[in-house]
């Protein structure tokens, strides 16, 4: 067979020669280099080539810095890059960069122009921001459309001296699918990560304290939340507008609204997680359906889970309450079954029997009644909480269930936390 070589195929053959050998050429060119404290860092940057690798020594440099190649800057400690309280202290756009081992500090405070300690735009695909100290920042690191990049085991601490709804967030994303932030520390701000409008983010292991949200999710789907830890924020973990989410293994303490927030989130799976002594709602679910909600603690709460404004086809399984105030509000008509095949959840308020030792309740368990509804929509009517009026309703559900109105009924009831949860509780004992 033969071949017919026309112009334009020897011109696209010896052009396609040519970038390779000045890719091999760059490549081989490219080295370790090192700068000393009180160079201009920007110089030495400008004068790498590409993948070389900046070794940093210990001391100042002044930022800001634009990186539009790809290199590396490692730093050490006592590696400082300064900003001038003007724009971002380093600005990323060129793939393959990295940024590892300094402290950085110093950047802007403008929310429009995403001041931040790293800025990595759209073309900065692939970077990677790992065991850095970020301090004194309106924003830690802002992903700017940088798909595929990764922030490691980073330091965070956000502005403490700003209003919160005027601060940055730790780390924030925009359109980077398979970003992933994995292991860092954050706290103070407005939020530890906010990610709106991806796709297959990771967010792992990561720990949050004193800030409106630890995570917030916005129209991000099919993206994991595995590991985390918030504590003292205003929220846990906040997830609004997005669906197909694997929320597990994750733990809130003490979040002054709510550990986990459900708000128009659909088809997610939320296990294996710990909510514990929230000053208002272990959870809150708003307009969000066909999600598994399965194998978790919710403990110590005023409400243990909250649900209302048509949230629908939601499965509660092998869950445990503990020792909430409220264990479930729900105000609504419908009768919703949280006993399905057999395997209901634990309530430790129960006073049930299980004469026949199989782990289940000989009774379902009705976390409402008519009087609580009453309540909920007639706050006033809380003075006559202990009239004889009110026992008597109640007295009169308990014997003639006919009267009951819709709700939550788990008709399965377990005797005992799930062997998965106790798991589950071991597993966070030091947390």
């Amino acid at each position: 067979m033969s071949i017919k070589l026309t112009a334009s195929r020897v011109f696209r053959f010896v052009s396609l020669i040519l970038l390779y050998g000045a890719f091999s050429i760059s490549v081989l060119e490219a080295a370790e280099r090192q700068v000393d404290a009180g160079q201009a860092l920007q110089d030495s940057v400008d004068q790498a080539k590409p993948g070389d690798v900046l070794r940093l020594s210990k001391g100042h440099f002044q930022g800001p810095v634009l990186i539009s190649k790809p290199l590396s800057l490692i730093g050490q400690a006592g590696t400082v890059i300064e900003g001038t309280g003007q724009g971002s202290v380093i600005e990323i756009t060129a793939p393959d960069v990295r940024i590892e081992g300094m402290t950085i500090r110093g950047s802007g405070l403008d929310l429009p122009k995403m001041n931040s300690a790293v800025l990595v735009r759209q073309t900065g695909e692939r970077a990677i921001i790992i065991a850095n100290r970020l301090e004194e920042n309106l924003f830690g690191v802002y992903l700017h459309g940088a798909a595929g990049s990764l922030v490691k085991d980073n330091i965070i601490v956000g502005r403490a001296n700003m209003r919160m709804s005027e601060a940055g967030n730790g780390v924030s994303i925009w359109n980077a699918p398979g970003a992933q932030i994995i292991g860092n520390d954050i706290r103070y701000g407005r939020d530890g990560i906010f990610v709106t409008t991806s796709k297959k983010n990771v967010f792992k292991n990561n720990r949050f304290e004193d800030l409106r949200f630890a995570i917030h999710y916005m129209y991000t789907n099919d993206s994991q939340v595995i590991g985390n830890l918030s504590r003292n924020n205003h929220i846990g973990w906040a997830i609004m507008y997005s669906n197909k989410l694997d929320i597990r293994d994750n733990v809130s303490l003490q979040d002054r609204d709510h550990g986990l927030m459900l708000n128009f989130a659909n088809s997610s799976t939320i296990t294996n997680n710990v909510v514990r002594n929230g000053k208002k709602k272990c959870v809150f679910i708003y307009n969000a359906n066909k999600n598994m909600i399965a194998q978790n603690v919710f403990e110590g709460c005023p409400i243990g889970i909250h649900f209302t404004a048509g949230s629908a086809n939601n499965q509660f399984l092998k869950n445990a309450f503990i020792n909430n105030r409220t264990q479930v509000k729900y105000v609504g008509t419908r009768l919703l079954d949280w006993g399905e095949n057999g395997a209901g959840n634990y309530w430790s308020d129960n006073p049930a029997f299980d004469l026949d030792g199989d782990g289940i309740a000989d009774r379902p368990y009705r976390p409402n009644g008519a009087m609580d509804q009453i309540l909920w929509r007639y706050p006033q009517a809380k003075i006559l909480s202990n009239s004889p009026a009110v026992k008597l309703i109640r007295w009169a559900q308990e014997r003639f269930p006919s009267i009951l109105p819709g709700g939550v009924v788990d008709t399965s009831p377990l005797m005992a936390p799930p062997k998965t949860v106790l798991k589950i509780e071991q597993k966070r004992g030091a947390k």
